[in-house]
């Protein structure tokens, strides 16, 4: 009874500061700022889903990559087929925009150092603002080195100028909606048969499925926290007429710490003194990633799991930072993260969203066999897949 009662009392808590964020993201705002209140609750939602189905991309394509074990990729196949029925019919009414960005050498980089950046830090865009909300202190390392991260590739875009690109493909646009989306479900379908037959393959059977404990204190199934997830991509795209970002705030966070420190940020590429002085609660991707860590914190308290630790190793510390980094940079360079990149660019019908996939998915297999070389992950014990 007294543990039901705390529960409720943080839920409430938690809830009253994702009303807050909102209210003050519509003070920021002015005219308009209804939807920084939704970006508010939606960025909750994701952070409550992600949490109790502990859903990340980080941990499941290091599971595939080691062991074939492939659940966690089928649920985000199950997820972007969730999506689709929905906003591409949204994006080919002019009811919403996608995001369809060039494909080419930048992009492929960006999204194979995300991809290798990501399994050192221990999570993706997303794992990374979860887990950090849920109380991990290694994750609240790494996202301040993702933000690092997102600011150094700010003073360095000259340098990517010029490299070879194959352009900006829309599949709805040209292949028509049914086409589009008939593709996009039989690709994904045809990924999660592939994972199937290798992982009954190397282990005869299917793992079994985790089952939904509780709703409000978990854990969740997968295909809960698919479901969970798709309702946050929806209602972004009705929302705010776009898709799912992540890392697009996190330069601005960067820079609005070191302007406030004194740093001359006008030196960035970019950053003039009225991009500096947009606040953080007037921009609707960075509303939506306070909310996803207040989701997440109200998830882990409502688990009881909410315990915080600064017990960490050098290894623990360096990891960290160095996946940040890496993913800080590469997000920008790829056009987003696991998110924005890959989630957000499969949802808007852009071929960008695969190309992410396809690199980021080479890079994630390279920082898989570097957790192995120093010792994050133990080897494969014998007779086991690598």
């Amino acid at each position: 009874m007294q543990r039901e009662t705390s529960v409720k009392i943080q839920s409430g808590v938690v809830l009253a500061a994702l009303v807050g964020l909102g209210l003050v993201s519509w003070q920021s705002y002015g005219h308009g700022g209804w939807k920084l209140v939704g970006a508010a609750l939606i960025g909750g939602l994701a952070g409550v889903s992600l949490y109790h189905a502990a859903f990340g991309f980080t941990g499941a394509w290091r599971a595939f990559a080691r062991e074939r074990r492939g659940a966690g990729l089928r649920a985000q196949m199950l997820l972007i087929g969730l999506c689709v029925v929905i906003t591409f019919p949204l994006i080919h009414s002019g009811s919403a925009n996608g995001w369809v960005f060039p494909v080419g050498v930048v992009s492929a980089f960006g999204a194979a150092m995300f991809g290798f950046g990501m399994q050192l830090g221990g999570g993706c865009g997303s794992g990374t603002l979860f887990t950090a909300g849920g109380g991990s202190v290694r994750m609240m390392i790494t996202l301040a080195a993702f933000v690092a991260g997102s600011v150094l590739w700010t003073g360095t875009t000259e340098v990517w100028r010029g490299l070879p690109s194959l352009g900006a493909h829309s599949a709805i646009k040209t292949f028509g909606l049914p086409v589009a989306l008939g593709g996009t479900l039989a690709l994904i379908g045809a990924i999660a048969l592939v994972s199937m037959v290798l992982e009954r393959r190397y282990w005869g059977a299917l793992a079994p499925a985790r089952k939904t404990g509780s709703i409000l204190q978990g854990p969740w199934s997968l295909w809960l926290g698919c479901a969970g997830l798709a309702l946050v991509v929806i209602l972004t795209f009705l929302v705010l007429k776009r898709p799912w970002g992540i890392t697009s705030a996190f330069p601005l966070w960067g820079v609005k710490a070191l302007d406030a420190a004194g740093v001359p940020v006008q030196a960035f590429n970019g950053w003039s003194d009225k991009r500096v002085a947009q606040s953080v609660f007037a921009h609707s991707t960075s509303v939506m990633d306070f909310g996803l860590m207040l989701g997440a914190l109200a998830a882990a308290g409502m688990a009881a799991r909410f315990a915080p630790s600064a017990k960490l190793s050098f290894r623990d510390l360096w990891t960290a930072v160095l996946g940040g980094l890496l993913m800080g940079y590469g997000a920008r360079l790829a056009f987003g993260c696991n998110i924005g990149g890959f989630l957000g660019g499969v949802v808007s019908g852009s071929l960008h969203g695969w190309w992410w996939l396809v690199f980021g998915y080479i890079g994630s297999v390279g920082g898989v066999w570097m957790r192995q070389r120093v010792g994050m992950d133990p080897p494969p014990e014998p007779g086991q897949p690598a």
